[in-house]
This record gives C-alpha cells, structure tokens and sequence, in this order.
C-alpha cells in the first residue's frame, strides 16, 4: 500500500513565532489579526503565541531566523506589506526577503511562512489584508500549521 503523508490543520500544545512588520501597520495589523485568529480556531492558545513586531519587511528575515534557530518554535508565521508606490523599491526587499525566509525554514527544518504582500497600491493590500481576496495572514498561518504537521510525519 503507498503511504501518503498530508497535515492536517490542527495545532495544539506547540509554540509558535509571528514576525510582523509595522511598516504599513494599517495592513500589518490586519495580517497580524487574521493569523493569531486562525492559529487559535485551529486549537492553538493564544499563550503559546509569540509575537515580535520589526520596522519593516526588510527586517523580517533577521528576527525569523533568530526565532526559527530555537528548538522551542515548531514554526514562524512572516507577514508584511510592501506598496509599490511610486518608486520600485518593492524590487529590492520582496524577492530578497522571500529567498531569505525560504533558506530559513531549511536551515531549521521548520516552517517559515511568507506572508508578505506585495501589492502596486493601497487598494489591492487592503483586498488581500481581509478585504475582497481573503486574508493573507490567515493563509501563511494555515499553511505554517499544515507544514509543521508534515514535517512531525516525516520524522
């Protein structure tokens, strides 16, 4: 018989990591709302949430590998937003930060989410931050909870 591995989407007794950016707080703290909300519909309490707010979403990197290096964290959960704007600064912080996050959760073996938007305006980040294309931050949560139970299979 093939064996197949699938998470589920439960979270109980672990310690998780929110790295949130206070750089467009009006989106962050959107984010950062439907994360802890889907971490605790998903059986998580809210003491075993541990969450460390950073300038910006160049920022996030950093604080995620300090947290992902720990053994107590079974994952960390990023959430950003970056505006393009007029400038094209978004080039120079997204693609970096997501390759960073990515090589973190290697390292560490353990889930590192990327929730950071990039969005050309206000309108779409307000969308994805609990507007008309769902919660961002819900997602990289959902996703943090499924990989770290793959991962807990895997072992």
């Amino acid at each position: 018989m093939t064996e197949v591995i699938e998470g589920n989407l439960l979270i109980h007794d672990r310690q998780i990591a929110i790295v949130v950016a206070r750089w467009n707080d009006l989106i962050t703290s959107r984010l950062l709302a439907g994360a802890i909300d889907t971490f605790k519909r998903h059986g998580l309490s809210e003491e075993n949430i541990t969450v460390v707010h950073v300038p910006g979403s160049f920022e996030i990197p950093l604080a995620a590998q300090a947290l992902a290096s720990q053994e107590k964290y079974a994952g960390v959960c990023c959430l950003g937003a970056v505006i393009q704007g007029e400038t094209s600064h978004h080039e120079y912080i997204n693609q970096p930060a997501a390759a960073s996050l990515m090589q973190i959760g290697l390292k560490h073996n353990k889930p590192v989410t990327f929730g950071v938007l990039t969005c050309s305006n206000m309108d779409q980040a307000i969308d994805r931050a609990g507007g008309k294309a769902g919660n961002k931050g819900q997602e990289a949560a959902l996703a943090m909870i499924e990989m770290a139970n793959v991962l807990d299979q895997i072992k």
